[in-house]
C-alpha cells in the first residue's frame, strides 16, 4: 500500500497537465417521484490549488405543480454570470426560482460541488481530495487487510479491505482493488465507516445514511492514472421533514494533456 501510495503522489502532480471533459449526472428523488435532475458537461482544467470547473453544457429540470420545468443555467449563474463565461444563455425557462424547486434545484447543485469540484484542495481528479484515503498524506490514518488476489477490468488485482485505525473516526471504510503489476488502484469503493451521532441526528435533524461512492480509475496513454468515473447513492434527511435520495454518477473523457508554446520575437517586433 505504501507502493501504491506513492504512485498515487506521483500521479496526482501529473495529473495538473491534464484538461478534460466530466459529464455528470445528478438527481434527487422523494421516495419513487424524481424531484430534480441535471446532466452536465464541464471541462477541468489545473489551477495551482486544485482544478476548476468551465459549463459547456446544462440540462436541468425540476418538478412544479406535478409538472418538469426545464431549465438550462445553475443558480449560482444567476447572482454572478461571470462564473460561467461560456455557458448557454438563458432562456425563459430560466424565469424559474428558488421557490419553483429551489430546494431540490439548490441540492442538487451543492452536491455535485461538493463531491466533485475541489477548488480548494489540493485535487485534480474532479473529485473531492477528502474521498480518497489511498495517498501518502491519508494512508496513515488507515488499517489494510489483504483478502486475496482477483481479476478485474481484466487486470489482475489485489484485493485489499481498509478502515480508520481509530475505530470510533467518522472517515471512511471500504475496499480497494490494486493492479498486481502497476500497484496503482482500479477499482476503490467505499462507505463511512460510522453513522452520524444519535445527538447530532437529534438536535440537528440531520442523517446521511449509505453515503459513500466508488471510483473507477484506468490508466492515459503515458501511463499516468486517472479516475474515469465516480458514482453515489444515499439518503439524506433533514429537518425531520426533508427527506430525499441524491444519486450521481459522473464520468471522465476526451483527456488532453495541457503544452505550452514560447515565440522568441525579435526587439524590432511590437
Amino acid at each position: 500500500m505504501a507502493r501504491a501510495a506513492a504512485n498515487q503522489d506521483r500521479d496526482e502532480a501529473a495529473r495538473s497537465h491534464y484538461i478534460y471533459v466530466q459529464h455528470a449526472r445528478v438527481a434527487s428523488r422523494k421516495g419513487k417521484t424524481l424531484m430534480c435532475e441535471e446532466l452536465t458537461d464541464m471541462r477541468i482544467s489545473p489551477t495551482p490549488k486544485g482544478s476548476h470547473q468551465q459549463l459547456l453544457k446544462l440540462d436541468g429540470r425540476v418538478l412544479d405543480k406535478h409538472k418538469y420545468v426545464p431549465y438550462n443555467t445553475l443558480l449560482s449563474d444567476k447572482d454572478n454570470p461571470d462564473t460561467a463565461p461560456n455557458a448557454p444563455a438563458p432562456d425563459a425557462h430560466d424565469s424559474i426560482t428558488i421557490e419553483v424547486g429551489g430546494l431540490d434545484r439548490g441540492l442538487v447543485e451543492d452536491m455535485r460541488n461538493g463531491l466533485t469540484n475541489d477548488k480548494d484542495a489540493d485535487s485534480k481528479d474532479g473529485i473531492a481530495a477528502d474521498l480518497f484515503p489511498l495517498t501518502t498524506k491519508k494512508q496513515s490514518d488507515y488499517a489494510f487487510h489483504l483478502i486475496g488476489r482477483e481479476r478485474l477490468n481484466d487486470r489482475d488485482v489485489f484485493h485489499i479491505a481498509f478502515g480508520p485505525k481509530d475505530q470510533k473516526d467518522y472517515g471512511w471504510k471500504g475496499d480497494a482493488w490494486i493492479d498486481v503489476t502497476a500497484y496503482e488502484p482500479v477499482v476503490v469503493s467505499t462507505t463511512m465507516n460510522r453513522k452520524l451521532p444519535f445527538a447530532v441526528r437529534t438536535l440537528m435533524g440531520t442523517n446521511l445514511p449509505g453515503l459513500g461512492f466508488t471510483v473507477v480509475y484506468a490508466p492515459q496513454a503515458d501511463g499516468v492514472w486517472f479516475p474515469t468515473s465516480f458514482s453515489t447513492e444515499f439518503k439524506i434527511h433533514v429537518l425531520f421533514f426533508f427527506n430525499r435520495e441524491i444519486t450521481i454518477d459522473a464520468k471522465n473523457h476526451d483527456f488532453e494533456k495541457t503544452h505550452v508554446t514560447a515565440e522568441i520575437l525579435g526587439a524590432d517586433t511590437e
